[in-house]
């Protein structure tokens, strides 16, 4: 067995980072591989969270500016990313935070 630590790739960093916000601003989301790489298609970050909102959570746009959503889920993204890159390279664990809150709840 290895101890080095395989650098992620950008993509995982990025959609761990994206995860991290949901998890961190209540939203019960989880962006696997092929979810962020369906949405990656789109380059511009605000669009892509925008349009995973209007396609995927319309009903939160009843209640909450979709503007307000994004920009929230960027601003907690960025600070995500902040503390990634402050701490030691290590791997990103591979982790369904919206399954976690389904236990919070007793669901």
């Amino acid at each position: 067995m290895s101890n080095v630590v395989q650098t992620p790739s950008p993509d995982e960093i990025d959609r761990g980072e994206f995860n991290a916000a949901f998890y961190e601003l209540g939203l019960r989301w989880h962006w696997d591989a092929s979810t962020y790489a369906t949405l990656a298609g789109e380059p511009c970050e605000r669009s892509r969270v925008r349009g995973y909102l209007e396609g995927e959570q319309s009903h939160l746009l009843r209640a909450y500016d979709a503007d307000f959503l994004t920009e929230a889920i960027l601003a907690v993204k960025e600070r995500c990313r902040h503390a990634l890159a402050s701490g030691p390279p290590r791997p990103i664990p591979s982790f369904n935070w919206a399954d976690a809150r389904w236990g919070e709840v007793g669901i």
